[in-house]
């Protein structure tokens, strides 16, 4: 099982750099410059002057360029397309490497049925992901300069969520070594703590759809408050608008859920190292990484978004899911033995 772990491993590697170069792309507003979805031939960029000038002519008909870039250089365009387009090879990179190792684990039989079923259904989320890349990229090429926040926030959950499944297959491929001492209420906030980062991850996506972090820029306050008037956060109506479409409940939302998140990563740690073991390392290297994460979340804002920091951060964002899953899926995991000596037995005796 070792090459299909540390394929796996790769894999995950890939998607870590996608969600990356998809935040740079979406910093430099280089996600509309290419205004067709080919999934075969659009591997290939524009190979002459006149292809580039075709490009140029198509992403001249959208809003964005209508309405914020008129007058855009030839030059200043291949510019935003080539991230555009590095994204998208990317995803189709991601693609092959996934599938071809695949089929050749198949073949050489290194695979079974229950994990090759878990693995096709990688490959599915991975194909999904591509056609939310567009449902997204969609949404800006009509009515709006740039993409729905909704749209936005979907894709890169969807992304994490792929990346957070493929480390914990990969993870479970690893040989045992032997029960963990957990109680049962560290076991099951390890088991919760992937799930939100995800939600935290969805709220971020929600405030770099909304360009929210360019609008209040100070910490701890917001507009003079730690908590903004109430009638600020829910000015819209239907109330529910709020949590998706006011800049200032957007983010605040995500600034909240972030000190729930590092409050109960410490709650966390400071019950697992009772244990002591494994389980209180990786507590204590979860707790470390949400607070650099913290950091830089707030160095991102109070700076106004800074395209170092704000990848930053993002790729921040992606490790400490790594850590989470990686930490649930082994206390999980690692609990069978305890609660199963019979099968064990059995499994030994048939062997």
């Amino acid at each position: 099982m070792r090459p299909v772990r540390i394929w796996l491993y790769a894999v995950a590697a890939l998607i870590v750099l996608m969600v990356v170069v998809g935040g740079a792309t979406r910093l430099t507003e280089s996600g509309l410059s290419i205004v067709e979805w080919k999934p075969v031939t659009g591997v290939l960029p524009p190979l002459s002057e006149a292809a580039w000038q075709a490009e140029f002519q198509k992403y001249q008909q959208i809003p964005q360029y209508q309405l914020v870039n008129k007058g855009m250089s030839l030059a200043e365009f291949r510019t935003i397309f080539w991230w555009e387009w590095a994204h998208r090879l990317l995803g189709r990179l991601i693609g092959f490497v996934f599938l071809l190792p695949f089929l050749f684990f198949l073949w050489r039989g290194l695979i079974d049925r229950a994990l090759g079923w878990r693995l096709g259904g990688l490959f599915v989320l991975g194909g999904l992901q591509g056609a939310v890349g567009w449902w997204m990229v969609s949404s800006g090429l009509a009515t709006r300069v740039d993409v729905s926040q909704y749209r936005l926030a979907i894709h890169l959950t969807l992304a994490c969520t792929i990346l957070f499944a493929t480390i914990a297959v990969a993870d479970g491929l690893r040989p045992g070594a032997g029960p963990e001492a957990a109680s049962g209420r560290v076991r099951g906030l390890a088991r919760l703590l992937p799930i939100l980062v995800l939600v935290q991850i969805f709220l971020g996506g929600l405030v770099a759809g909304l360009d929210a972090g360019l609008t209040f820029t100070t910490w701890p306050l917001m507009d003079g408050h730690f908590i903004p008037p109430l009638e600020s956060l829910l000015v819209q109506q239907p109330a529910w608008r709020n949590f998706f479409e006011n800049v200032l409940t957007v983010q605040f939302d995500h600034r909240m859920f972030a000190y729930a998140l590092w409050g109960l990563t410490l709650l966390h740690w400071l019950d697992a190292r009772r244990a002591g073991g494994a389980a209180g390392r990786r507590a204590l290297l979860l707790f470390g990484l949400v607070s650099a994460q913290a950091v830089l979340g707030i160095m991102t804002l109070i700076h106004q978004v800074p395209i170092d920091i704000a990848l930053a951060h993002q790729f921040g964002a992606t490790i400490v899911l790594i850590a989470a899953t990686i930490h649930a899926a082994r206390l999980a995991r690692r609990d069978a033995p305890l609660e199963h000596p019979s099968r064990l037995a059995v499994a030994r005796t048939s062997g």
